[in-house]
């Protein structure tokens, strides 16, 4: 059986890790937790030699002992006991040097054998089961001993054939006791100075990741101490904003986390916690977080010419973002998870209040009109004046919103294809029911470079220059990478046109010329007569 070899380093000692190319991803991050002797709830994570993060897989690529892997555990519990000397007497034997046996033994026989016994994989399958089982003990929702009271059938996703609309209930619950596990993990310095970037990388950073540095944010603003959040609050009230987060393409729960992410980084790199009181930072950080709250994948244009539910109830008047500001109080009108509960009412008022302005100031019908708002207010901008502040935190909103260009294209580039995914369905639906189609939404007319390249002139650059013109600091931050995007796409467009006039000259030189047959022309006596060429 061919085999993989990955060598690494933890913590600057060398490892090297070898399995089958074949072998479960699961046994492979197995192996590299092991070697990290790390918890099973804490965060693990595989950095390349450029310093990018990259997935624990069977597909990791081989390198050599001179191109080493750098593995770490970003997050970990503190609080967990070490197999420490105590343990070993208390057993009778050392723990560590029993799984190096245990190890050297799966090397003799892959060595011998040419590949891993069944029975192996069984019995490492029954110990992890053992082992979830011994961890799951003190917390008895673990053992997943609960009963499906959903009521009626899920909405299927016109997504994902696979997957419903709205998350379902063991869904839901996996991922709360994932998070719930690792909640109480210290995460790194490292990772917490790099959440503070645009050039964070959501894609390696699962669900119940992100809900952990998502409460990383609240704790690192001062948020839980200030506003005295309970931590069990802070966390049901994560839970309940991502389980209301829909399963679609573009507007789901890791587009929120990197909105939110965008707006954090904003906030230290602008350094406006010397320049805005807590309170409006505060909204700012919500507004992000609940944003697109149970967003179903078509925009406003679909939601008023169908006459969905949303448009009859908000008169056509941004029925998506109405409905979103709805849901967010929804979660906040219960006790367990409303974060603000420990406020005066004037506090709570002033927060209702910007929050709804925040995630109105989203719909894209009224870009023109705040963006036009903030540039006259430049020039004599008063952090002191409560409008002008007003004004800020809803282009700090857009700018973050709509920011994915901002990032290394690597982590840009697959936003925009569930974008267009997202769009296509509309467009596709809108032809289907015969309502008007959106036209940037066509897949019969829209390109993926020639649905960017508009949107970055016309949109992002006049928004997010403005705001460095307040903040010019943000000029290398957000302002340099949308300026590469763009040309990456222009590049894009003028090769896709390239090919297409290829195409075409191509074409015409393949197609053989045939003569052409003799016409045949009518007589007036009825008969037909061949034309003479």
């Amino acid at each position: 059986m061919a085999t993989k070899i990955i060598y690494f380093t933890v913590n600057g000692r060398p490892e090297q890790a070898e399995f089958p190319i074949d072998c479960p991803a699961q046994d492979v991050k197995d192996l590299f937790r092991a070697a990290a002797e790390a918890g099973p709830h804490d965060i693990l994570k595989l950095y390349n030699t450029k310093g990018n993060i990259i997935n624990i897989s069977p597909q990791l690529a081989p390198n050599s002992p001179h191109s080493c892997y750098k593995l770490e555990v970003v997050a970990a519990d503190c609080n967990s006991e070490l197999l420490g000397s105590d343990l070993v007497v208390a057993l009778g034997f050392d723990l560590s040097s029993m799984e190096k046996r245990l190890q050297s033994l799966e090397k003799r026989i892959l060595t011998e054998v040419a590949e891993t016994p069944a029975i192996v994989f069984e019995m490492k399958r029954q110990v992890e089961s053992f082992r979830e089982k011994l961890e799951s003990v003190e917390h008895l929702s673990w053992l997943g001993l609960f009963k499906d009271m959903s009521e009626g059938t899920h909405k299927p996703s016109p997504f994902y054939h696979k997957r419903t609309l709205r998350k379902t209930r063991e869904e839901c619950e996996h991922v709360r006791e994932k998070f719930l596990q690792m909640s109480s993990l210290e995460v790194s310095e490292e990772v917490r100075q790099y959440l503070k970037t645009p050039t964070f990388d959501n894609w390696q950073w699962e669900d119940a990741e992100i809900m952990v540095l998502l409460q990383v944010m609240y704790t690192d603003l001062d948020f839980i101490s200030t506003f005295n959040i309970e931590l069990d609050v802070m966390q049901q009230f994560l839970y309940e904003v991502y389980r209301r987060y829909n399963n679609i393409p573009f507007h789901n729960f890791k587009h929120c986390f990197c909105v939110t992410q965008m707006m954090y980084g904003l906030i230290w790199l602008t350094d406006l916690r010397s320049k805005m009181d807590s309170i409006d930072l505060l909204i700012m950080l919500t507004s992000a977080v609940c944003h697109d709250l149970d967003h179903t994948g078509y925009n406003n244009a679909y939601q008023i010419n169908a006459r969905t539910e949303l448009a009859l109830r908000y008169n056509d008047i941004s029925p998506l973002e109405n409905h979103h500001c709805a849901v967010a109080f929804e979660i906040l009108e219960k006790t367990e998870s409303n974060i603000f509960r420990n406020l005066s009412t004037e506090q709570f008022k002033r927060i209702r209040e910007g929050i709804i302005k925040c995630i109105l100031a989203t719909d894209m019908t009224r870009h023109t009109e705040i963006l036009n708002k903030f540039k006259a207010l430049l020039p004599v901008f008063d952090f002191s004046n409560k409008d002008n502040r007003d004004v800020l935190m809803m282009i700090m909103i857009k700018v973050s919103d709509i920011s994915n260009e901002a990032r290394p294209m690597d982590v840009a580039e697959p936003w925009l294809d569930c974008l267009l995914q997202e769009f296509f369905n509309q467009s596709d639906m809108e032809k289907l029911e015969g309502l008007p189609v959106t036209p940037f939404m066509d897949r019969d007319k829209v390109t993926k470079p020639s649905s960017q390249t508009g949107f970055i002139r016309f949109v992002l650059f006049p928004l997010f220059i403005e705001l460095a013109n307040l903040f010019p600091c943000l000029e290398q931050h957000i302002i340099d990478p949308v300026r590469k995007a763009l040309d990456y796409y222009t590049e894009m467009e003028k090769a896709l046109e390239r090919e297409k006039q290829n195409w075409a000259q191509s074409e015409k030189i393949v197609k053989p010329s045939t003569l052409k047959e003799p016409e045949a022309h009518l007589e007036s006596d009825g008969m037909t007569k061949p034309v003479n060429l």
